[in-house]
């Protein structure tokens, strides 16, 4: 795991490109403009670990929903991008959005399905699989989630945190190698925000999650990188990162109570 400080601003794979046992993802040398010339990520690095849980920090327009848009193809900037040792090009994106699975902060941005059966079903029904197997997954994902006797309800009618389960599940049901979430806290009361940390701390994937949520992150992920200006500024364990205020102070971040 690199460690760095400034101080200024479920489908088979060809066994060839397998990675190392240990590597889920590796960004190398990652920029990004908006057609209105923002930059938005400069040189960003880095490596998330297979089982590793990472938090992903920083103020707003930080860059950290770009560079997440980057890791199943939805943006595609300057740099290299390998997914579980599989190359982010054209001829690999169906097989990276089904190993990359993305989260919104909206899950109304998710699901848009009659039920949440076939929200859930809509991703490996678009993979081809039959539908034995279809049905076997979305079981599966929703009894990770907790939520396997939702399947005929309707998705617009469940509550704010239900809906993030839901979209968890329809990520889940694709058989993700990572699953990065974006703001997965935001807009949930104290018990759904609490449910949600004990799904996330239960569920064995790597995980790359933004969060602003910084009680979360002290409780939920070992290691914390910090972007800001599209830059990747400090990269380490969160209990080091968090004990230095200074840091967090001029990236617009603040230490979290009891910790």
């Amino acid at each position: 795991m690199p460690v760095i400080h400034k101080t200024d601003t479920c489908l088979d794979i060809d066994p060839a490109l397998t990675p190392p046992a240990d590597v889920a993802l590796a960004v190398d040398t990652l920029d990004f403009a908006y057609p209105d010339g923002h930059v938005a990520l400069r040189n960003i690095q880095l490596t998330v670990g297979r089982g590793e849980k990472v938090a992903l920090v920083g103020p707003n327009g930080a860059g950290k929903s770009t560079l997440m848009l980057h890791l199943n193809g939805i943006l595609r900037g300057n740099g290299n991008i390998r997914v579980a040792g599989l190359p982010l090009t054209k001829e690999n994106l169906p097989v990276i959005r089904g190993r990359v699975g993305l989260v919104f902060q909206n899950p109304d941005d998710q699901l848009f399905s009659p039920t949440v059966f076939e929200d859930v079903a809509f991703g490996p029904l678009h993979m081809g699989l039959p539908e034995s197997d279809v049905r076997a997954r979305v079981e599966c994902a929703l009894e990770q989630v907790g939520m396997e006797s939702y399947a005929d309800r309707l998705s617009h009618h469940l509550s704010m945190g239900e809906k993030k389960r839901i979209a968890i599940a329809t990520v889940l049901s694709m058989g993700p190698d990572l699953l990065v979430l974006d703001e997965p806290s935001a807009g949930l009361d104290p018990r759904s925000r609490r449910s949600l940390i004990n799904l996330l701390r239960d569920l064995s994937l790597t995980m790359l999650v933004s969060t602003h949520d910084m009680l979360m992150v002290h409780e939920l992920f070992p290691r914390m990188v910090i972007v800001d200006k599209g830059q990747v500024v400090a990269d380490d364990l969160t209990e080091i990162l968090l004990a230095d205020e200074a840091l967090l102070e001029a990236h617009g971040l603040e230490r979290p109570p009891l910790c």
